[in-house]
């Protein structure tokens, strides 16, 4: 065992050659989307509207390792992958905690979190194949960001329909995404007919992910040779994502640790999957013992307190049916600034998870995620985005409980996003005016 490591670097070389698919080891096959009308399975034809034909394919993969292209392994290259894992010795130190806490880092992307990793993917398979441009929707802007970087990069158009109330909150993001060449519309919009019909109902609504969802599938089949890119919840995306956790392994065997438990904020389950899947793989064959701790914001708390049952994936009911924990899609959830934790459900494979006890789901209140923002920052010198924060408040309650029964753990998060363009939110909080709602 390595105490004093406090860095983990791989090469180049040990740049992942695969995504990982954990439906082939899930402990019970997947629920299946269901047509909303007859009930009845749909099949992958049903989604040849929407996405490209590789991520369709992806999608419904059963292979459990999906090979990266050469072409798109030097874009991750380019994005700066492999990523860190540092260990967190200050904030060990403060917290007088036995444990021995490490994080990946995955805000050293260009746009500043881990969202590129899916991105650059689906941008990449849709020039594949002729598509001109992609339209998507996104919370804080961390998603919007990251595709507007990826379909600049290999030239495609990219509109983006961003939730009001982070559209207002967080300017900064909107014009990161036009830097790269995007068009951001707040949502609901004028520019499709789900948004017009609710800005006439409610002209002032703060928006919410299904919202932005609808929109987005609107501007898309509607458009011409356009397709939909998504952010998180279905299993490509989440695939795309395990760049992050087969990195992790690698990096914990160098470090010569053992990790106890893994921990990572959800909103549709993306950067948790990403982090966690090849680990909870591992458990899944009997070669580990970790725990995985998943966390959400109490305002939108789908996992702690939601139904596991089938449920639209937008508000305007435009998804096929699919079987996650649900807090209902006409859920319009509190103006919190973590964004990217919005959303009504979770992933339906992360959902399945948690139904059958493997991931642990706790929720943490706006507050206490930025308090544990700021100690971050003031121990480890990095300022996290608000969706990081719960990852953070996760991992400092489970070092405090180490700290108690005394014993040394290792506990691994994943540092999913920077927070500089959330300053805001900190700023509220530092004033005394945070609320959690």
């Amino acid at each position: 065992m390595n105490n004093g490591t406090q860095r983990i670097l791989l090469g180049i070389e040990d740049l992942p050659k695969s995504y990982y698919n954990i439906l082939p080891d899930l402990p019970k096959p997947l629920p299946p989307p269901l047509n909303p009308g007859t009930k009845e399975p749909i099949g992958p034809e049903a989604l040849a509207p929407i996405f490209p034909k590789e991520i369709i394919r992806q999608e419904v993969s059963q292979n459990r390792y999906e090979p990266i292209p050469e072409e798109l392994r030097e874009a991750y290259i380019r994005l700066g992958r492999p990523t860190p894992l540092c260990r967190a010795t200050r904030l060990e130190k403060f917290l007088g905690t036995p444990a021995r806490i490490y994080y990946k880092r995955e805000d050293l992307s260009p746009v500043g979190s881990h969202k590129t990793n899916t991105a650059i993917a689906q941008a990449y398979y849709a020039m594949k194949e002729g598509v001109e441009r992609l339209s998507t929707e996104t919370g804080a802007g961390q998603w919007g960001s990251a595709l507007a970087y990826a379909t600049n990069y290999f030239v495609l158009k990219c509109t983006v329909f961003m939730v009001r109330v982070s559209y207002d909150q967080k300017p900064y993001r909107k014009h990161l995404m036009e830097l790269y060449g995007a068009r951001v519309f707040p949502s609901p919009s004028d520019q499709t007919s789900y948004g017009r019909k609710l800005l006439e109902n409610n002209g002032h609504s703060p928006g919410s992910l299904g919202i932005a969802i609808s929109e987005a599938l609107e501007s898309a089949v509607t458009g011409t040779n356009s397709k939909y890119s998504l952010g998180s919840v279905l299993n490509h995306v989440l695939m795309h994502q395990t760049v992050i956790g087969q990195e992790t392994l690698k990096q914990l065997a160098l470090a010569d640790e053992t990790p106890d438990v893994f921990v990572g904020s959800v909103g549709g389950g993306s950067n948790f999957a990403g982090f966690t899947y090849p680990a909870i793989g591992e458990r899944l064959k009997g070669r580990s013992e970790a725990r995985f701790v998943a966390v959400e914001p109490t305002s939108v708390p789908s996992m702690t307190k939601g139904r596991y049952e089938y449920d639209f994936g937008d508000t305007a009911e435009t998804t096929p049916l699919l079987k996650m924990y649900t807090l209902g899609h006409a859920f319009v959830p509190p103006r919190i600034h973590a964004g990217g934790l919005r959303y009504h459900g979770a992933a339906p494979s992360l959902s399945l998870l948690v139904d059958e006890g493997i991931v642990e789901p706790r929720a943490f209140d706006q507050v206490s995620t930025f308090e544990a923002g700021q100690l971050f920052a003031r121990t480890e010198g990095l300022v996290p985005a608000p969706e990081t924060c719960h990852a953070i408040q996760g991992a400092i309650e489970l070092a405090k409980e180490a700290k108690r029964r005394n014993e040394a753990k290792v506990i691994v998060f994943n540092f999913s996003g920077h927070g500089l363009l959330d300053l805001e939110g900190y700023h509220q909080f530092m004033a005394g005016t945070l609320r959690e709602n």
